[in-house]
């Protein structure tokens, strides 16, 4: 009965504020709570080979990118924290008999918490928040304690983990944990405590402790929990327990928020964890990719791909078979696309593949992990459901925006017996993918056009989609080597025109964006807007000839816009 954790009290009594409540202290002062970083190349694209289900792969995506991307990703700080009457139960931290809110352990504990909560005579949402904007209260002007006390050499470092059997929660919350302890010293010993039953517990827990943290070797013990400590040293990240700590240490985050976010405030709410978590890094797990990659350095793998295809080993795994594999992986082979399975390697070996990856390339799994070792230069393409995009796309993007990679989507169709019929994730959990051969057909030519070169398309369509899918993806080299192929389509497509344009904005060649605008004016002359953009691309060319060409035709065509461009813009005069 140790191991059970009754949430139906007031959050008030079940939670600790570690700004007020004993039982914990900072080992070290944090450098920092948050800090913008670069955000990485995150695309989708809608794959499926039926247009209902398209439809809804687009209305996702366009909602996703308008109130869910930040303009930056945020990397959250982490200390080593020293507990008193420490519980470590089930996947959760106690401390003096309250529960600690602490990445994406405090994320699920106040998810759960909302769960067992629904039928509560009040709202537990409104509950919820109106606790943590309590904490936030009594906090302003306060500081997390720092440990004070002579700490004993053999002071054990403990770790909670969501189970020992997924890989991705492993490498992802748990074994970055261990980053907490360089530089300290430390002397102890390591325990993960995992819920799952022991005959779960899988042996790449083990192996990958060894292999990227050698120095602790015969110090590191598994055991299940529960578990008592009367002082133990543990991780403490700060999203997870940010909605408590004061608001003044979050100031700023609205800033590159959607615009749909209007305050910081609007972030600390409970329903907004899994926006902020998605576009947020833990500074371990930055520090976790730091280790490996040194840990490989000066290494030789000769033997290992560059491209290649990710498997499964259903042995150690659920056993998602993905429909279509065989035709998709034919055409693979084409390129030198060699098949993998990550479970048949060491862990330097699965850390040196990512690191050394021109392309890697798999249906939706727990190996997208590996993604946190992939080359900033690396393209990790992904191919999942409406389903992975609805309840399982936000996870990997911390890793992607640790690594920088460009981790590319493509959302294909359900391999179900009604392939229209969406599932229930809480009763059909992920149902595998299927690719039909015009998935496949749209896949490669992504693929082969990333790799250098360019496939022979028939439609306008097929170049606009193949184009437009480089240029998102951060390629508008090879987008702009797609449409110089498909050059006689082009020229008389205003909106591929238009692409070409933006194309050489982005590698900022005006010159030839300028040549493409005016070739999207004969396209379609009816267009003021694009004449309104030829001005501003001739500005930069230092071209006044055609800045006065253009405001002519904007004079005569469209006097209104002339009016009010020449109106805002008093430099246009001069030239005119």
């Amino acid at each position: 009965m140790r191991n059970k954790i009754e949430l139906k009290f007031p959050p008030e009594t079940l939670f600790l504020n570690p700004w007020v409540d004993e039982g914990i202290s900072l080992l070290r002062a944090p450098e920092f709570i948050w800090r913008p970083m670069p955000r990485a190349v995150i695309e989708g694209f809608a794959a499926s080979a039926h247009e209902e289900i398209n439809k809804k792969i687009f209305s996702f995506l366009a909602v996703t990118k308008k109130q869910k991307v930040f303009r930056k990703a945020i990397e959250f700080n982490a200390v080593p924290v020293v507990l008193e009457q420490a519980s470590f139960r089930k996947s959760y931290i106690m401390a003096h008999d309250r529960l600690l809110l602490s990445g994406a352990s405090g994320t699920r504990l106040i998810n759960r918490y909302r769960w067992e909560n629904e039928d509560a005579e009040s709202d537990v949402d409104m509950m919820l928040d109106a606790y943590l904007a309590e904490c936030r209260r009594a906090n302003a002007s306060r500081e997390i304690p720092l440990y004070s006390d002579v700490l004993e050499p053999d002071v054990p470092f403990a770790v909670e983990c969501r189970n020992t059997f997924n890989f991705y929660h492993f490498l992802t919350e748990a074994l970055p944990q261990l980053t907490l302890l360089d530089g300290l010293d430390f002397q102890g010993n390591i325990y993960f405590h995992f819920p799952n039953a022991e005959e779960k517990h899988r042996p790449f827990t083990e192996a990958f402790v060894e292999a990227l943290f050698p120095e602790y070797t015969g110090r590191v013990f598994f055991e299940r929990a529960p578990k008592e400590y009367d002082r133990v040293l543990t991780a403490y990240d700060f999203l997870g327990g940010h909605a408590q700590m004061p608001k003044e240490m979050l100031a700023g985050i609205a800033a590159i928020a959607p615009a749909a976010v209007d305050q910081d405030e609007d972030l600390l709410n409970t329903r907004s964890n899994a926006n902020l978590a998605m576009n947020s890094v833990s500074s371990m797990l930055l520090a976790l990719r730091d280790r490996a990659l040194a840990a490989i350095e000066g290494e030789e793998f000769p033997h290992l791909p560059r491209r290649f295809f990710v498997g499964r080993d259903s042995r150690q795994s659920r056993d998602r078979h993905m429909a279509g594999e065989d035709l998709l992986l034919e055409h693979l082979g084409l390129f030198d696309f060699e098949y993998v399975v990550f479970e048949n390697l060491h862990p330097l070996e699965q850390v040196a593949l990512m690191a050394r990856a021109e392309v890697m390339i798999s249906y939706h799994g727990a190996g997208f992990a590996n993604m946190l070792f992939a080359s900033p230069d690396a393209h990790v393409i992904e191919i999942g459901t409406l389903q992975t995009a609805q309840f399982r796309w936000g996870d990997f993007w911390p890793l992607a925006n640790a690594s920088q990679c460009r981790y590319i989507s493509f959302f294909a169709d359900f391999n179900a017996e009604d392939p229209l019929v969406e599932p229930h994730f809480s009763k059909d959990s992920i149902v595998p993918v299927a690719v039909s051969e015009v998935a496949v057909a749209q896949i490669m030519a992504f693929v082969v056009s990333i790799l250098g070169h360019v496939p022979d398309l028939k439609s306008v369509d097929a170049v606009g989609r193949l184009a437009r899918r480089l240029f998102q993806a951060g390629s508008a080299a090879r987008a702009v080597a797609v449409l110089e192929q498909h050059a006689n389509m082009v020229t008389e497509d205003v909106e591929l025109c238009i692409l070409k344009a933006d194309c050489h904005k982005e590698l900022d060649e005006p010159k030839s964006e300028l040549v493409a605008l005016d070739k999207s004016f004969k396209a379609d002359p009816t267009r003021w807007q694009t004449l309104i953009r030829i001005i501003w691309c001739a500005n930069r060319c230092e071209r006044p000839q055609v800045i006065r060409w253009a405001l002519s035709r904007l004079k005569s065509d469209f006097p209104e816009r002339h009016s009010a461009f020449v109106k805002n813009h008093e430099w246009v005069r001069y030239i005119a």
